[in-house]
Formats: structure tokens, sequence, C-alpha cells
């Protein structure tokens, strides 16, 4: 409110006394109120009756370009006042606001003027029993003035509402609602309302269900990846006659991915024993409507406090201490939160921290403990924290202020120590002098070192496993065996005893004691080709724990080192005599295939006839004219017995091969070609011969020779059917028979330079 101005018409109320008194006491009022509010503000006030206010505005009326939308209203809590609104026109600036209240029974009326308003709303007082009618005018040079008039009872103008502060949250598809309203209005309004619509959509969705006021709204079945447009209204109600909608709230989707880590980097930071440095990259799917990323990092001890970062870019940089810390990060907007990436980032175990004698812890009981440091902190700090821990067991912290000793008991602890169980404890140093409790997980402490310690050890319940035995020799072997587990040992290891003995000799049992860091020993001193029984154990402070199994290994015999040749020696001697022969046999098929040699068969050898003598010299006599002959005619022109002939010169024949040393010759040479039949022909053998040869050759030959004894056969078969007989060569009265036989072996024999020796005839 800018401009205001008042007057009070009260002429009415002259007439009377009391009603003079009534008069000069209202007007002191308003003189008051008026000189109060001139301070603030710059304004004229004026009596109806004096501006004529009937001339002056008469001419103004409703434009639609004018001033519009004029509305009155006021709440339960403050009866008699109220507020009206407006929205300007296009043809001024400052705004005049009359107020006129009259009652139906009297003619007593109410005047209220408000001049120079710049502002587009204005606060007024008025009676709340009479009805009222507000104009607001245009204020304009030019005749061109526009009005708004508003009308109504002041008993039906108590709003309620909108609320002045909303805010949504989105997840797994329900949208919840929360609505905070102004405290005049949590007096009156017990139940709102909620609508809503995707941002495309034209109609809007209101559930019929209604919240009480204080209480979260919730929307079911909603799409994730959409926007909504929201609005909320009150319930009207005797106290809340009006419920408008309040102003279109834009609820941005819902994130539903979590960020991944990109790259994660853990360095040291060489000025600052103790820190590190990290850095952390990720990436979020650029589709999905996100204002920022919220980074939470916290201990993993649980010491507060858990810091949550705002960051608007997907990276970020930490300086820590080397103990173990939870870190999440997830994407916002106003309405949701994505689900979470969760990373622990481990303890670092390193030499700095583990430096003997840097930090030891003394036990006192299982609530009390001391811890020494070496150096000499308390000149620079004041401040530590330490944290101890079992494997498998969340950390214990505590902090604490020391500036006079390089040690601090602390009891009681949060919580028992247990007996047997190995506990880790760090140190770390701060450099508040302030508080000893941080304040910020980011560069607020560095790690000083780390030592184990026990409040109850034991002896170890279980024994080294995997034994097992290698390079065994004449007189040692080698053992190997697996660590005893961390949970099984229950205090700190000092050591292995092996126990070992001739197994045959039981009751002689020696042993040797091994380092804890070993896990491999060589057994010296032994007797060759014995066997021995051997069991190991671990002890502690508390003495030795449980032996492993017995097991048994022998050394080598010491002929041992001559078997391996002999055996080898044996090995391929043996293969030799088993599959030699056979290999031998086959390679000599493979590479020197067996020829057969005509010369030295049995059926060629065995063949003792006359007619081998007198064929042979019959043969002597041809006269070879060439060598490449297809055929071979024999031309008997004599009268001679058939069964004479024949045998006659199978020893002449005989004598020929073996003479000129002939492999390729046989019986089976007499033949006659079919097409150059022209000569002798040999007389026929009869069933008597051929008997007589097959007798023979069976006494002589088992027939070692396929082809030779073919041709045999073939040579004692007569074959009248291929017999023919020139005319012109047969003399008168005598008979000539022609026998044919395989002519490929006889060509053979005239082609053979082994033929061509003095004293051999030409075959033609």
């Amino acid at each position: 409110m800018v401009g205001s101005g008042s007057q009070l018409d009260f002429s009415d109320l002259k007439s009377s006394s009391h009603g003079r008194r009534s008069y000069f006491f209202i007007i002191g009022l308003i003189l008051a109120y008026d000189t109060t509010l001139s301070s603030r503000v710059q304004a004229s006030s004026v009596s109806c009756k004096s501006m004529n206010i009937s001339l002056k505005y008469q001419q103004c009326g409703i434009h639609p370009d004018g001033v519009h939308d004029l509305d009155c209203f006021g709440k339960k809590s403050s009866p008699g006042k109220k507020t009206c609104v407006w929205k300007p026109g296009n043809h001024g600036k400052t705004h005049t606001l009359i107020i006129q209240q009259h009652t139906p029974t009297t003619r007593n009326k109410v005047c209220k003027v408000h001049i120079n308003i710049t502002d587009m709303s204005q606060e007024i007082r008025i009676w709340d029993k009479y009805n009222m009618t507000v104009q607001v005018f245009e204020n304009s040079k030019s005749t061109n003035c526009t009005k708004a008039v508003f009308r109504g009872s002041p008993n039906s103008l108590f709003r309620c509402g909108p609320p002045y502060n909303a805010s949504f949250s989105r997840h797994a598809g329900r949208l919840v609602v929360n609505v905070s309203w102004q405290q005049e209005d949590r007096k009156v309004v017990e139940y709102y309302s909620v609508r809503y619509k995707a941002l495309d959509n034209l109609s809007w969705s209101e559930l019929p269900m209604q919240c009480q006021i204080g209480k979260e709204y919730t929307v079911e079945n909603l799409d994730s990846s959409l926007v909504y447009n929201v609005q909320i209204q009150c319930v009207t109600s005797d106290k809340c006659t009006q419920c408008p909608w309040s102003e279109v709230y834009t609820v941005p989707p819902e994130l539903t991915t979590q960020p991944v880590i990109v790259r994660l980097e853990d360095t040291d930071i060489a000025e600052r024993k103790g820190t590190r440095l990290l850095s952390i990259t990720w990436k979020f799917p650029a589709k999905q409507l996100h204002e920022g990323f919220y980074v939470t990092i916290g201990k993993a001890s649980g010491e507060p406090p858990r810091e949550r970062m705002n960051t608007s870019h997907p990276e970020i940089r930490l300086i820590l201490s080397h103990s173990a810390y939870h870190l999440n990060i997830s994407a916002f907007n106003s309405a949701s939160t994505s689900p979470a990436l969760r990373q622990i980032i481990p303890q670092r175990d390193d030499e700095l921290t583990m430096e003997a004698g840097k930090v030891d812890v003394t036990v006192h009981s299982n609530t009390s403990i001391t811890i020494y440091w070496k150096d000499d902190l308390i000149k620079k700090y004041v401040c530590y924290s330490a944290e101890w821990m079992t494997k498998g067991h969340e950390a214990q912290c505590k902090s604490f202020y020391e500036n006079k000793h390089n040690h601090r008991t602390l009891s009681p602890l949060p919580e028992p120590l247990e007996p047997y169980k190995r506990y880790s404890l760090t140190l770390h140093r701060r450099p508040n002098k302030d508080t000893c409790n941080m304040k910020h997980i980011n560069n607020s402490e560095s790690t000083y070192g780390r030592t184990q310690f026990y409040f109850i050890e034991g002896s170890p319940v279980s024994a080294p496993t995997n034994i097992s035995c290698y390079n065994a020799t004449l007189n040692s072997l080698v053992l190997q065996w697996s660590s005893i587990p961390e949970e099984d040992i229950r205090g700190f290891l000092l050591g292995y005893v092996i126990y070992y003995s001739e197994y045959h000799h039981r009751g002689i049992e020696r042993n040797v004691t091994v380092d804890p860091l070993e896990n491999s020993y060589e057994l010296t001193g032994l007797r060759s080709d014995t066997a021995y029984e051997i069991q190991i154990a671990g002890f502690t402070r508390a003495g030795e724990g449980e032996r492993s199994q017995a097991i048994l290994f022998k050394t080598k015999y010491h002929g041992y080192s001559n078997m391996n040749s002999i055996i080898i020696v044996s090995a391929v001697v043996a293969f030799v005599l088993i599959f030699g022969t056979p290999l031998i046999k086959r390679g000599k098929a493979i590479l020197w295939p067996s020829i057969p040699n005509p010369g030295k068969s049995n059926a060629m050898q065995k063949i003792e006839r006359p007619c081998e003598v007198e064929l042979l010299k019959s043969i002597n006599t041809l006269k070879a004219e060439e060598w490449d002959t297809n055929s071979l005619q024999i031309v008997a022109k004599e009268d001679v017995n058939p069964a004479s002939t024949l045998p006659s010169m199978l020893p002449l024949l005989r004598a020929s091969v073996d003479e000129d040393d002939s492999a390729q010759m046989t019986c089976n040479w007499i033949q006659r070609d079919n097409e150059d039949s022209s000569g002798d022909i040999l007389p026929d053998i009869n069933a008597e011969t051929i008997l007589d040869i097959h007798r023979t050759d069976q006494q002589t030959s088992a027939f070692p020779s396929g082809y030779t004894t073919m041709e045999m056969f073939q040579q004692g078969v007569p074959q009248p059917a291929n017999t023919s007989v020139t005319e012109e060569s047969k003399p008168a009265g005598t008979d000539f028979t022609v026998m044919k036989a395989g002519q490929d072996y006889i060509r053979h024999i005239i082609a053979s330079p082994m033929l061509d020796i003095e004293g051999t005839s030409t075959i033609l």
C-alpha cells in the first residue's frame, strides 16, 4: 500500500449532542491514524462530498482494457479489516479506491476514499454488519477513465489460503504433497484438497479425497518420467467461506537412476603425512532433469558429523585421513532424489602407520586401555581421536584432549572388549584446538599410526592345512603348508613347531621351530628309503595349539638315481621287441615293394619236358627282323606227333632261359595273334599232356607267383575256339593246330635286352 486516505461522512450524527461528542472523538482518532500513516506514505485524504465523486468519476466506465478483477476479502481472525486487490488497466498508473456502506433500514452511510494508490491492493476497514460497495478508478489525464466494481457482505468475505508454502517429493510412482499455511489460517482451516495434471494435458484430475491440515497428501500411480502441475486449496466452511486455488506448482520428474563413478583416485599428499587426496568423478543420465548432486560422507566408525555437500558438477575432491569412510552420491531436483551411489573408501594400511613402536596399547580390563605414542605431539596437537575394531565388526571411536603427556587412558570404553579377538587401533591427530570433535569431514584430521592388540590371548584352535612335500632326496625333504586362519589363532602367532619321527620307530620324535612368517621348511638329516610321520602346530604366548593330522612322507632310495635310466632303457627295448618287427616289415613294404621274378618262379623252374629243347631249337632258327613285334607264329611243316613234340621242346626252352638269365620268361610264351596268324602251327596238346604238366607243377611248386601260375595254366590248356589256319601255308594232307596265349608277356621277352646276345634268334 503506497498511498491511502480516508474521509468519514457523519453529517447525520451532528443533530444531537451525543452525536457531537462522538463526532469529535472519531475525528480525533482519524487525525491520529492519518498522522501515523503520513509518516510512512504520502497520500491525500478528502471527504466524499468535498470531492464531489459523482461528478468527477461519472464519465468512468467498465472497459476490457481498463482496471479489472476487483476482489475484496478478509480473515475471520480480523473482523472489520479487509483487503481489496485488482489488476491494472492501460490508461493510468495510480488508482482511487472508494468504499461505501449503508444499512437498508436507515439512511446512515459510511464512505471511505483512498487516493493516489500505486500498488494493486489496498487494506481497508469497514463495518462487518453492513453491505459494502467498492469501486476502483483508474486515474488518467485523458477522458478514457475506467473502473471496476465489487459488491458483497463483509460476513461472507472470510478467505482462507492459499497456502504460503508447498513442497513435493516423488518416489516409486507416488507424489507426496506437504503444505504449510499461515498462522491465522491454521486456526480455521481443517481440510484441503489437491488437483493435478500432466504438463501437456488440459484437464485437471481432482481427487475426491480430502486431507487434514498438518498431514501429507499422497497421490498414487503417477508416471515417474512425466512433469506434473499441481494446485492446492482449502475446503470451504463457516470460518472459510472462500478457498481459492493456489498458484500452479510445477513438479519435475522422478529421478530413478543412480550416478556411476567414472574415476576414483586415492593419492598421498607428500607435504602432509597421514593424509590422502580423494578425487572422484561420476556421470548421470542427461535426460533426467536434475539440479545438482548431494555428496554425503562420514567415517565408517560412525563418529559425527555425517556431512552432506551440494555440488552442481559431477566431481569432488576431498582431503581425508587414512581412516575408512562411507561415501554416498545422489542427484536431486525439487521433488526427488535419485538412488544413492554407495562407495566404501577403505582404510589405508601402509608401512608408515604400522611402524613398530609408533603406537602401543596396554589393556587394563575389557573396558579400559591406555594408548601410547612415540613422538612428542603435544607441542603441535592437543586433539586426538582413537578408532579400534575387530575383523567383521564396526569400528568404535573416542576423541580426547591431551596437552601434557604422550599417552592417554580411555575408560570406560563404549563397548567391552572381547577375549581372543584381534583389535586394530588407529590414532588420528586433529589441528583444530577449539574442539576435539570434528566440525567437517574434509581436511579435518591426519593419521599418526596404527597397532594391534588383544584383550586376552589364547592358543590356536586349529592347525596348518594343505601340508605337502616336494624335492625329496636321500636324506631331506621340503614341507609346505597353509597358514592358520586369523580367527583361529586367538593371539599373536609366534611360530610353528614341526614334529617328525620314523614311521616304524614312533617312540623317537624330533621337532623343529619355524618362524611365523614362513610357510615352508626343509627337513635334513633324514635316513634314505624311510617313511616319516609329520605333524605341524602353531603357538602363541598362551601356548601351543592343535596339531595337524599325521602325514607320511618317504625319502628316496639310494638306487633311485640309476632307476630312471634303467626304466627308460627297458622301456625302449621292450618297445622294439614288441613293435619292431611289424614296423620294419611294414616300412619295407611301403618303401621297397616286392616285384615278382619270373625267372625264379617254381612253376618255371620245375617244367622238365622234352619240348623245351626242341622248342628252343625252333626259336633259335627264327630270324628277328625288328624288336617291336606284336605276335609270335610257330610253323611246323613236318607231320610230327603232337604228344611227342611238345615234351621234347620244353627242356630246350628251359635251357635257353637258364642260359640267358631272363627273369621275365615263363612257359606261357606259345601263343598266336588273332590279327596276324600266318606261320607254322604247334601240334595239339592232348589232355594227358596237360594233366602231366599239372601233376609235375603240384609236386614241385606251391604256386608262389600269381601271374606265372596263371600263364602255365593257360599254356597247358588248348584253345580251339581261337585257333585259325592260313590256307596258303597249309600243305596238303597235313593237320596244323595253332594255340594262342597271352601276348604281353612274349612281347616283354622280345623287347628285353637280355636276348640280344650271340646265338639268340629274333622271334617275329
